[in-house]
């Protein structure tokens, strides 16, 4: 596989001669697979270029598949400008996460309506679908790529693709799920190390990668103050990518107020954190213009779903959920947050009420506080695990407590996702929206 970088700078572009070399275009990475299938990751303002380049090199007619993270607007920016789909006979596919209260179509035409753009998107001259895509492996443009839910305030995806017998995997926008991706008591670079079964899972995704493009946007120093805001440490992706076994790591999503200099720094100091813990890990900070082929072992197709990708994708719009806990005012908060999603919410002040509801009848998902008097939200899901018929019945928990131990014991006694208080309303529906994305794939 090719890549190239055509905008590695994110939520929001800056260009200048402060960001000549790392770039200032926002996201958007091209992968072109040796039989000529070509996935463009990301259409930030990094698409504009891109597109120029390939009407004037690329075989006509041009297809494509364009792959969204999310449809934040950092990442979808450069579509109005991307020149080929002004083109009569070329034909993109775009492909997003579904879970946003709007359609992939319908979102991609607000930013181009009349008030903002002078196309609108139903105007453009070459074909264009739209598929929107929950947790799997799907085959696209002759390549398996396979999803993962992210760590972001809005629902986000992650690509693991794979083609020419090499595999890379895209990230952006993820933050770490816990405050300490170690355990106290263990040696850091494993990832049965891990504190929080999320990092765990993340590290399994990116798995033995012969490329990482992951989101770096902070410094360990900065991130202690952004927390919540959905992006990474340096520190969290070495780390990470280290325990996965990959090979090399591009440091990616570069934040608006860092300049050539201060990126180069970060690159620095990541290298020397992987040589610091002697880590067999090539690390760089990706910038425009940036080019890599991968080789490695051929990998079978056998394995990927074929067809519509929105057949795997299951509707939990009507999803049934149960939110225990002792506030009201949080419990008011989250009824009226997840019933304008179409959910339906019941509500439980402590454990032994919840217990008694899920006995009545049991919700596609719990949303339940840790720290509640009578019975503890812990009590409350080791009991859940105890019966047949709750055993896999998705947890997230809710906790003031984001400390390790809290973290640990929720995680052994059963917990299918973990979200810290205070928490953001978009960050409470994304988790909700993985919880229940997760369990319906599981089911089929």
């Amino acid at each position: 596989m090719k890549i190239r970088f055509w905008g590695t700078r994110g939520s929001l572009g800056t260009p200048g001669p402060g960001t000549t070399y790392f770039g200032g275009n926002t996201s958007c990475v091209e992968v072109t697979t040796e039989e000529g299938g070509r996935l463009i990751l990301d259409c930030g303002t990094g698409a504009r270029p891109l597109g120029i380049e390939l009407l004037a090199t690329a075989p006509k007619p041009i297809k494509g598949s364009i792959l969204l993270g999310h449809t934040h607007w950092d990442h979808i920016q450069g579509f109005p400008f991307f020149k080929p789909v002004f083109v009569p006979g070329n034909s993109f596919s775009v492909w997003a996460p579904k879970g946003g209260s709007r359609s992939l179509q319908e979102t991609l035409s607000g930013q181009m309506e009349f008030t903002y753009f002078p196309i609108e998107l139903g105007q453009l001259p070459a074909q264009i679908t739209y598929h929107e895509l929950a947790e799997g492996t799907y085959e696209i443009s002759g390549a398996r790529v396979t999803t993962q839910y992210l760590n972001h305030p809005a629902v986000t995806l992650g690509y693991r693709i794979e083609a020419d017998g090499a595999a890379i995997v895209y990230v952006t926008d993820h933050e770490p799920f816990s405050d300490n991706l170690w355990r106290g008591d263990s040696e850091p670079g494993h990832i049965d190390s891990m504190v929080h079964e999320g990092d765990r899972r993340h590290a399994r995704f990116m798995a033995n990668a012969d490329l990482l493009i992951h989101d770096a946007q902070y410094t360990p120093e900065e991130y202690a103050s952004k927390k919540t805001w959905g992006h990474s440490p340096y520190d969290y992706v070495v780390e990470l990518a280290a325990a996965a076994g990959v090979k090399r790591v591009a440091l990616t999503h570069h934040d608006p107020e860092h300049n050539d200099l201060f990126v180069a720094d970060i690159e620095q100091r990541a290298r020397a954190l992987a040589e610091k813990r002697k880590y067999a890990l090539e690390v760089f900070c990706a910038h425009e213009g940036g080019e890599y082929v991968i080789n490695g072992k051929q990998i079978p197709l056998s394995a990927v779903r074929q067809g519509d990708a929105e057949a795997a994708v299951s509707p939990v719009a009507a999803a049934r959920i149960l939110v225990v806990d002792d506030d009201p005012l949080l419990r008011r908060l989250a009824v009226k947050v997840l019933a304008k999603y179409g959910h339906t919410v019941r509500e439980a002040v402590n454990g032994r009420e919840a217990l008694r509801s899920i006995a009545d009848e049991r919700p596609d998902l719990v949303v339940l506080d840790l720290e509640m008097p009578e019975m503890p939200g812990l009590d409350v899901l080791r009991e859940l695990r105890s019966a047949p018929a709750t055993l896999h019945l998705p947890v997230l928990i809710l906790t003031v407590s984001g400390n390790e131990a809290a973290t640990s014991a929720s995680f052994e006694a059963g917990a299918t996702d973990y979200l810290t208080k205070p928490f953001s309303i978009p960050a409470l529906t994304a988790r909700v929206h993985a919880c229940l994305e997760r369990a319906a794939h599981q089911r089929d």
